[in-house]
């Protein structure tokens, strides 16, 4: 089962992945730590570890609330990032999160100030192929947006969370710090248009869709149809 919540002053899509009856996985809990708990507690959802499909504060700014609030009732939860997106987390998250907010004016950089978080460190980091904590959901390295982009994909349930990879009749931007176009578009080409077209797609952001509907009609793949 995967239920979708909209959270954080960005709109990012968070995620539960359920598995193994009550267990989950959260996927890029961006913002609204308290309804994301909540959420998880009407579902009846047992959170076993938060996993990040990239670095950036509107994918991860809610971990440091949930992993507390889990530990406070005596659950450990873990965190699962890419190696080349560790340092967005922990003690140099602030400092590499900001540097996105520099680039667009002093308004943007006010605004980050009053919603930055701590971020605790990662407790599980992640490569290509993993199966991230026995859920089911493999590791594709997907880098471009940012270095430590990756996807997420089960074979078997035929779905792939794409992070800020690839959208509804769109991609992810590539000109933030760390960002890199040329690895944007290898991964989508080398990584993604190989499934199966019945994929279903989870982004990051804005609405769902599936693998064949992006070859049909977002205009950033044309060259891969």
């Amino acid at each position: 089962m995967i239920e979708r919540i909209i959270v954080g002053t960005m709109f990012t899509n968070c995620y539960f992945f359920s598995f193994n009856k009550k267990d989950c996985l959260i996927i890029d809990p961006g913002g609204d730590p308290e309804k994301i708990i909540s959420s998880m507690e009407v579902l009846n959802m047992i959170p076993v570890g938060i996993v990040f499909t990239h670095g950036h504060f509107d994918h991860t700014m809610a971990a440091g609330a949930i992993k507390k609030h889990f530990e406070n009732k005596n659950r450990k939860i873990k965190l699962a990032i890419h190696l080349a997106d560790k340092t967005y987390l922990g003690r140099a998250g602030e400092r590499n999160n900001r540097k996105h907010f520099k680039i667009l004016g002093p308004e943007a950089e006010f605004e980050f100030d009053n919603i930055f978080q701590s971020l605790p460190e990662p407790d599980v980091i992640l490569k290509e192929g993993v199966d991230v904590f026995k859920s089911g959901l493999k590791v594709i390295e997907t880098p471009g947006h940012t270095p430590g982009s990756i996807c997420l994909y089960s074979m078997k349930d035929d779905v792939l969370f794409t992070g800020d990879t690839l959208f509804f009749e769109s991609v992810g931007r590539a000109d933030l710090p760390g960002g890199n176009e040329k690895n944007l578009f290898k991964s989508i080409k080398e990584k993604l248009v190989i499934l199966p077209s019945n994929t279903q797609i989870f982004p990051g952001h804005g609405p769902l869709t599936t693998l064949e509907r992006e070859l049909k009609g977002n205009p950033y793949l044309q060259d891969f149809r």
